[in-house]
């Protein structure tokens, strides 16, 4: 008995040249638009001095967090700058923006709608499983074809591959919300709306957040590896450096992304920690305020 052939392959690069010759015009002005907001953004990280941006990031982990993370900040930005990696640095922190926000944008809704619907979810968790457990440099094929060379498709192999943990962690994050938090909320008579912007969505608000810190970490290791594609930046250093075997390049590249991964990783992990404080004081306020009532 013999197996037939099942030529996988042709039907998908069929498919995508398929999707290529219909959507061009699109896909074009995706391309555009893409690469509009990278380098706006990235202009507008190098319009300042490099010391100045240095200080407006130490002043940022300050208010944020604390002295430590200010002075341990000032030490990494000046690093990259002594290094000559601050112009490849700021790029590389535009793309990865530029890409956490519009993935954040895209995996919200939909982990609130799997909370909300576990058809909705069935639908949704093998899917995120496929895009979670493909290997990076395979998202790099098809957006080169439809993007070709440059920060377009580096942002968007960024976003796929950034996506998961975003809907996961919502959806985990409303989920986890206690029911009878909720039950009160519609004795009440709350809308589902306003169960979700009131209790549901604020009482998850770390796990969101801790999603939000997930996208950014792979956005960031994703947006080194999209150098193969020319999408500039500390990637396009990396890939330089072992296309020439030049390991001090390398190892400043290297050391430059681990800083900013290092920066953005506590900044995040602050911001989520200083929301959650001030929930838990606001509900405080707010069994202080119904004790004397009741």
């Amino acid at each position: 008995m013999t197996i037939p052939n099942l030529h996988l392959g042709a039907y998908v690069a069929d498919g995508v040249d398929w999707i290529k010759a219909t959507f061009e015009p699109l896909l074009d002005g995706i391309s555009d638009g893409l690469g509009a907001l990278v380098d706006g953004i990235s202009d507008l990280l190098l319009a300042p001095l490099p010391l100045v941006m240095v200080v407006v990031f130490a002043l940022l982990a300050l208010l944020v967090r604390s002295w430590s993370f200010a002075v341990v900040t000032l030490v990494g930005m000046l690093l990259i700058v002594s290094m000559e990696m601050w112009e490849p640095a700021m790029e590389t922190l535009a793309l990865v923006v530029v890409a956490t926000v519009i993935a954040l944008i895209i995996a919200v809704p939909l982990g609130i709608l799997a909370a909300r619907s576990s058809g909705f979810s069935a639908v949704v968790r093998p899917v995120m499983d496929f895009m979670q457990t493909m290997p990076a440099f395979v998202y790099l094929v098809p957006v080169v074809i439809f993007f070709g060379i440059g920060v377009a498709p580096g942002v968007c192999a960024t976003i796929v591959f950034a996506l998961p943990p975003g809907v996961r962690l919502t959806e985990l994050a409303i989920r986890q919300v206690d029911r009878e938090t909720v039950e009160a909320g519609e004795s009440f008579g709350g809308t589902g709306g306003q169960i979700l912007r009131g209790i549901q969505l604020p009482l998850g608000l770390p796990t969101i957040m801790a999603g939000v810190n997930q996208v950014i970490m792979l956005a960031l290791s994703m947006a080194v590896v999209a150098g193969m594609v020319g999408a500039g930046g500390l990637g396009q250093v990396v890939v330089g450096a072992i296309s020439q075997l030049d390991v001090a390049t390398g190892f400043e590249g290297g050391l430059s992304v681990v800083v900013i991964a290092i920066y953005l990783d506590r900044l995040t992990g602050a911001i989520g920690q200083a929301e959650n404080r001030s929930l838990l004081a606001a509900l405080r306020r707010r069994r202080r305020r119904v004790a004397p009532a009741a």
